[in-house]
C-alpha cells in the first residue's frame, strides 16, 4: 500500500504593516474663526471687559455701531453684512422693574409703583429700541455685558424697504405685514422665552 504524506500545516507569513507616509496621513480638521470667538466669549479677559464697560457706560442709552462685538452670535442670528442690517447698542439701567416715586412736589394720581416682571431685561431693550426706531424691523438681540448699573445689549435691526432686503430669499420674510411689530408680540428669542415658549 501506498504511504500517504502527511500534509504540514502551512507556516503563513506575518504581513508586515507599512506606517502611513506623511503625504497619506489623514487630514486634520480645524475649526473655524466663529468656534474661537464663541470660546473667547465664555471666558473674557477681566481687563478688557472692564475698559469696553466703561466706554460703554459714558455713550448715550441708543448707540449705532458699525460691526457687531459678538460676530458668532450675531451670524447664528440672523445678521448679514450688507445694505439694510443695522445694530444698535442698548444700555438699559439695572436694578427692580419699578417706576420710581417722586420726592417732591404734588402728584395727583397714581402714586403706586408699578412692577414690569414678566419681561427679561433683554426684551425690554429690543422694546425700547422699536419705538425708537419705528422705521426699523427688530430681528433678534443679544447679550454684552453688564456692570454695576447698567445691562448692554446689542439690538439687529433690518430696514424691510431696502431692496437688499426684499430680494434676499433667506430674510425677506420679514417684508411681509403679518410680520410687523413682531418684537410687541414676543416672536423674538427673548419675547418667546419670557412667555415661557421654548423651554
Amino acid at each position: 500500500m501506498k504511504k500517504v504524506k502527511e500534509s504540514k500545516p502551512k507556516e503563513t507569513k506575518e504581513r508586515k504593516t507599512k506606517e502611513p507616509s506623511k503625504k497619506n496621513k489623514p487630514q486634520v480638521s480645524y475649526r473655524g474663526m466663529y468656534y474661537y470667538i464663541k470660546q473667547a466669549w465664555k471666558k473674557p479677559d477681566k481687563k478688557v471687559l472692564r475698559e469696553r464697560m466703561t466706554e460703554f457706560r459714558s455713550s448715550p442709552a441708543f448707540t449705532r455701531v458699525e460691526k457687531p462685538l459678538r460676530l458668532d452670535k450675531a451670524r447664528s442670528l440672523g445678521y448679514k453684512d450688507k445694505k439694510g442690517f443695522v445694530v444698535i447698542r442698548v444700555r438699559l439701567m439695572r436694578g427692580g422693574h419699578k417706576r420710581s416715586r417722586p420726592n417732591k412736589g404734588r402728584r395727583g394720581k397714581r402714586l403706586h409703583t408699578r412692577k414690569n416682571l414678566k419681561m427679561n431685561y433683554q426684551g425690554i431693550a429690543e422694546h425700547r429700541t422699536a419705538r425708537k426706531y419705528r422705521n426699523l424691523e427688530v430681528l433678534n438681540s443679544y447679550y454684552l455685558g453688564k456692570d454695576g448699573i447698567y445691562y448692554f445689549f446689542e439690538v439687529i435691526l433690518v430696514d424691510p424697504e431696502r431692496p437688499e432686503i426684499k430680494n434676499d430669499p433667506t430674510i425677506n420674510w420679514i417684508v411681509r405685514p403679518e410680520n410687523r411689530g413682531r418684537v410687541f408680540r414676543g416672536l423674538t428669542s427673548a419675547g418667546k422665552k419670557s412667555r415661557g415658549l421654548g423651554k
